[in-house]
């Protein structure tokens, strides 16, 4: 199968050479970086077919059954982490935590009062009573001295004195209820009354919270950023709690599941840089890493499944690769071996192959730097190198940044990526 390929690879060359068109002689030479094609030993690859899936996947529900006033999203629309996907009428609950909040604060105004305890003008007011009542007592303790008086001569019956002494006997109490309503006044709230206090206020907040939390339920919003797949409602419907209403798929990166036979499955290591093709997208050089390898095998096929972590490329359009796509993963599944590599960034995708620009001395004129355009097959990735089949050796440089730009024989001016000059 590699002889193969390397004959197809030599007959492209000479066509891609045969067609090339030279540059035009008075044009300054391109620009361009280069990079040297090199010898590595590396597992050999085998490519497995997979289907691109989302990272991650939900089906978001209503947490609360009422009805949808606003659902501001359509099948496509990316949304960000906490965006609302569907507002659920809220106007009774809203009644009620105007009226809690109302509550609230009304238990918040009598705490105050408990613990700025008792204004000076309540203290002046109390020993003001305590001083009448003392006044009233002593004019009761007068009289009822001048009516016993009187009664030893005569001048008053018994019942005129029965009376004056419970008069007396009245005002004595009436200033102790005044000192008693002055020492409290001035001793402020109890301590249990403040901490009653606190607590209706901490109840009270409670169940403003709990109405908070119910509103926001209300609410429907999504965990991360994705893309709307599907739509379980719209505007006007009802939905009760539990009831879908909209599946969202994260794309900013994306997994391949591929499946791996047993033989080949001891060859796959977690956190190896893969390659991955995506046929629907031919100009595009996919890599990715293995994230995760299932121990458990599918039991008729003897096959474990392999996840290649891949990001994502996001456009106008929305994601390039989209969920669902065919993949292939190029995976280590053999010995060592050694093999030649050049960057990843040699490739010039897009055509009917994969080709790189090789540079080297024109025929005609030898202080003259031209490139040549050389068909590859893509092999396993290794870092930031990817193996080639092709005619290449190592020694030879290949252009890896401008090769978008060229055409067969241009002359260019080489540098490497640290800007020297070739």
């Amino acid at each position: 199968m590699r002889a193969f390929c390397g004959r197809i690879v030599t007959l492209l060359s000479g066509i891609l050479a045969s067609t090339a068109v030279a540059q035009p002689p008075n044009l300054p030479p391109k620009p361009v970086v280069v990079a040297p094609v090199v010898e590595k030993e590396i597992s050999t690859g085998q490519t497995f077919v997979g289907t691109v899936m989302p990272t991650r996947r939900a089906t978001v529900g209503s947490a609360v059954s009422g009805r949808v006033v606003e659902f501001p999203i359509e099948m496509g629309d990316r949304v960000e982490e906490r965006q609302t996907l569907a507002q659920i009428l809220t106007e009774t609950i809203g009644l009620e935590l105007a009226a809690a909040e109302a509550q609230l604060e009304l238990r918040k105004q009598e705490l105050q009062e408990l613990e700025n305890g008792s204004r000076p003008e309540e203290i002046e007011q109390a020993k003001a009573q305590l001083y009448a009542a003392q006044a009233r007592n002593e004019y009761a303790q007068s009289r009822l001295k001048r009516s016993e008086t009187l009664f030893q001569r005569g001048g008053v019956t018994e019942e005129t004195l029965d009376e004056i002494r419970s008069l007396a006997s009245s005002s004595q109490q009436v200033i102790n209820e005044a000192e008693a309503t002055y020492r409290l006044i001035q001793a402020g709230p109890r301590k249990e009354k403040i901490a009653q206090g606190r607590a209706q206020v901490a109840m009270q907040e409670a169940e403003v919270e709990k109405l908070k939390d119910q509103i926001k339920k209300y609410t429907v919003i999504t965990r991360f950023a994705g893309y709307v797949v599907a739509e379980h409602t719209e505007a006007g419907a009802w939905v009760n709690q539990g009831d879908p209403v909209a599946d969202i798929v994260a794309l900013d990166e994306v997994d391949l599941e591929a499946y791996v036979p047993e033989n080949s499955i001891p060859f796959v290591r977690v956190g190896e840089e893969v390659r991955v093709e995506i046929p629907a997208l031919p100009d595009r050089l996919v890599t990715g890493k293995v994230i995760s390898i299932n121990p458990q095998a599918d039991v008729r096929a003897r096959t474990f499944p392999v996840l290649v972590r891949v990001k994502n490329e996001i456009g106008d359009g929305g994601p390039v690769i989209k969920a669902g796509m065919m993949g292939r993963a190029v995976l280590p599944t053999g010995p060592i071996r050694k093999t030649v590599l050049v960057p990843k960034d040699a490739l010039v995708l897009g055509g009917q192959r994969p080709i790189v620009y090789v540079t080297g001395p024109d025929p005609a004129q030898p202080d003259k730097t031209v490139v040549r355009p050389v068909p590859v097959v893509p092999g396993v990735a290794s870092g930031s190198l990817i193996e080639v089949d092709g005619e290449l050796r190592t020694g030879q440089t290949v252009v890896t940044l401008g090769n978008e730009r060229l055409r067969p024989g241009d002359a260019v001016q080489p540098a490497t990526a640290q800007g020297d000059a070739k």
